[in-house]
């Protein structure tokens, strides 16, 4: 499978309004489908919002919830769905990402490993400790979550084990979104493959989510991408543009971990 078809939800995400964004996540599935989409990412804690105060309350474990909510939307829908949610289990609770086959499989669970300070996610979250292929037709699909995309040796490491795309919700402000979309093309060219990403809109409080979804391509260049509206975003990928990448600059051949080691000068 060379060609792909991926869209974007740009949601407004209500925190603490399940009912109200899974409705909106339903129609977005809908016109994904309709669209001819293959995939469908929504963004970081798109079922219940920020509402961390509640986030224990709010929280299911996998296969119920916002979960389960994610299966049933791709099984009636058809597309492969992924998004990230509150999840319940024995550690506690994390914000955790998921990819769901058209038959309503899961195909991974990624517990977000970073955890952002300024929002108090410390407090209330439990980080993850490892990274996550899913096992797609096309090749392995990573998973991150929004403050992932400043640590590039998470998604190298992903990156090193196969990926071919890596599919990235979040909820990033607009008074940081210079770096969301440098970082994010970053990891695209640094790792010559396809990302993703998915960011809310809308007002919460003082805060502004702009939006700038992206289809990012192994050259860095947006192939689908726009401000400030909630709306769907649907962009094709050609898988064979890895490859070509890759044959052109070397990266990957070109590595030297066993020279990346640090020496103090005195």
């Amino acid at each position: 499978m060379a060609d792909v078809t991926i869209a974007l939800a740009q949601m407004d995400v209500r925190p603490g309004e399940a009912e109200h964004n899974l409705a909106r996540a339903r129609a977005f599935a809908a016109q994904a489908r309709d669209a001819g989409a293959d995939v469908l990412l929504l963004p970081e804690l798109w079922y219940n919002g920020y509402d961390l105060e509640r986030a224990a309350q709010q929280a299911a474990p996998l296969g119920d919830g916002g979960f389960a909510h994610m299966a049933a939307m791709a099984r009636d829908s058809g597309l492969y769905v992924g998004g990230s949610t509150l999840e319940r289990h024995a550690g506690g609770v994390s914000n955790t990402a998921v990819l769901y086959s058209p038959a309503g499989e899961l195909l991974g669970a990624y517990r977000k490993i970073h955890l952002f300070r300024l929002m108090q996610e410390p407090e209330y979250l439990y980080p993850g400790d490892r990274a996550v292929l899913c096992p797609t037709p096309w090749g392995p699909v990573g998973l991150g979550i929004c403050y992932d995309l400043r640590f590039p040796e998470l998604f190298r490491a992903m990156a090193l084990a196969g990926a071919i795309l890596f599919l990235v919700p979040a909820q990033w402000p607009a008074r940081r979104i210079d770096a969301w979309q440098l970082l994010a093309r970053a990891r695209a060219v640094e790792n010559e493959l396809y990302v993703a990403t998915c960011n809310r809109v809308g007002v919460e409080g003082d805060v502004v989510f702009p939006g700038y979804s992206a289809l990012i391509d192994p050259w860095g260049n947006v192939l689908a991408g726009e401000s400030g509206q909630e709306g769907l975003l649907v962009g094709e990928i050609d898988l064979r543009e890895v490859r070509k990448a890759r044959r052109y600059l070397t990266v990957y051949e070109d590595r030297r971990p066993e020279a990346y080691r640090v020496e103090v000068a005195e």
